[in-house]
């Protein structure tokens, strides 16, 4: 951290009356006194301030000491008199800079964070946003978009298995236009929008490093507001798959427009599941297996065969059960004039929760 300078190159500042300290020590025996300590931590503070280097202003009082050696008397109570001095001035140099080092990272980590939450939710103004977001690696002038990534339990920021989601993508592509962080117990990525392998390399290493992920990616939107665009629709998605029981691990909003559509007009979406599904409640059992029979049967393309595979019935099970649908609404799944109507209406209790919320 900071620039690396030999140590003929560390400001002599940093270097204070460490070599008179030296020399006392070396004439008494005496060790550091308390105010010493602490100048010598100030220094330390102030050097990793300033951004110097570590290594090499250890090296400066390394040096320091092995001049001031020579005028030291040569008993050897002396010299490891001198010797232990410089390692506790040393020793405090170096506690002060790393104490500093840390309030600066500690620091960092809060503006990270405030300007992940202002991006996210749109709350400061766009044009400070634009230029906070550059310090970040990202120029809002370009279209960006935002991958998702939802496991079975919370990410952690900083948790193991986001340190190896980080790692692997920032391996592989330039660190400086992506931004990964955690929010609200999901992984996220944002990226350039017209680089969308690096959203897959993302939805890829974290469904490998979490079993049961899935990951939605937004629609690429420009601007500081578009960022916020693509977050929502990805996290909309992710929504829309779990209420919809949609399958896949990766999720494009793009792909899931279409649910938006029908779920924007919600008095019309009641209407149509009441008019064409309600009289599903009257089978024995109620409607959610004959519910289920119709998702099953849209979702295997209308292949009895194949929906009862997946209900784990026999066809003449499933056979019944449409023909008892038939009775009860007065459309057949396989009648293509009533085929588009019942497989709206099932999305559209999906979409509503319907029967376990009524309408």
């Amino acid at each position: 951290m900071g620039d690396e300078h030999d140590g003929h190159g560390a400001p002599e500042h940093y270097l204070d009356g460490f070599a008179r300290t030296l020399a006392e020590v070396a004439a008494t025996g005496r060790r550091l006194t308390r105010e010493e300590v602490k100048a010598r931590r100030a220094l330390g503070e102030q050097a990793a301030d300033a951004g110097h280097g570590l290594r090499a202003l250890i090296v400066a009082h390394l040096a320091a000491a092995r001049a001031a050696w020579p005028s030291v008397p040569g008993s050897a109570e002396s010299a490891l008199a001198t010797l232990a001095a410089a390692e506790q001035a040393i020793d405090a140099f170096a506690e002060g800079y790393e104490r500093a080092q840390r309030l600066t990272v500690r620091r960092e980590e809060a503006a990270r964070r405030e300007f992940i939450d202002d991006l996210l939710y749109g709350r400061s103004d766009l044009g400070r946003l634009a230029e906070r977001a550059e310090r970040f690696g990202l120029r809002l002038s370009r279209a960006h978009a935002v991958a998702v990534a939802e496991g079975p339990s919370p990410y952690v920021e900083q948790g193991p298995v986001a340190r190896r989601v980080e790692a692997a993508v920032l391996a592989r592509f330039d660190s400086r236009s992506i931004l990964l962080t955690t929010k609200n117990g999901r992984m996220l990525c944002v990226a350039p929008g017209e680089e969308d392998e690096i959203l897959q390399h993302f939805a890829h290493q974290a469904q490998a490093a979490t079993d049961g992920c899935r990951v939605a990616i937004g629609r690429p939107q420009h601007g500081a507001g578009g960022v916020v665009q693509s977050y929502e629709e990805a996290l909309a998605a992710l929504e829309m798959a779990a209420r919809l029981h949609l399958p896949g691990q990766l999720l494009r909003a793009a792909d899931l427009l279409v649910y938006p559509v029908l779920a924007r007009d919600r008095q019309a979406l009641v209407d149509l599941v009441s008019h064409t599904l309600g009289p599903l409640t009257a089978a024995r059992g109620g409607a959610v297996p004959l519910l289920d029979t119709l998702d099953a049967y849209f979702d295997s393309g209308c292949v009895a065969a194949e929906a009862a595979r997946r209900l784990a019935l026999s066809v003449r099970a499933l056979t019944y059960r449409l023909d008892r649908i038939r009775t009860l609404t007065g459309a057949h799944p396989s009648d293509p004039a009533h085929r588009y109507m019942l497989q709206t209406a099932v999305i559209g209790a999906r979409l509503l929760d319907w029967p376990n919320q009524p309408l």
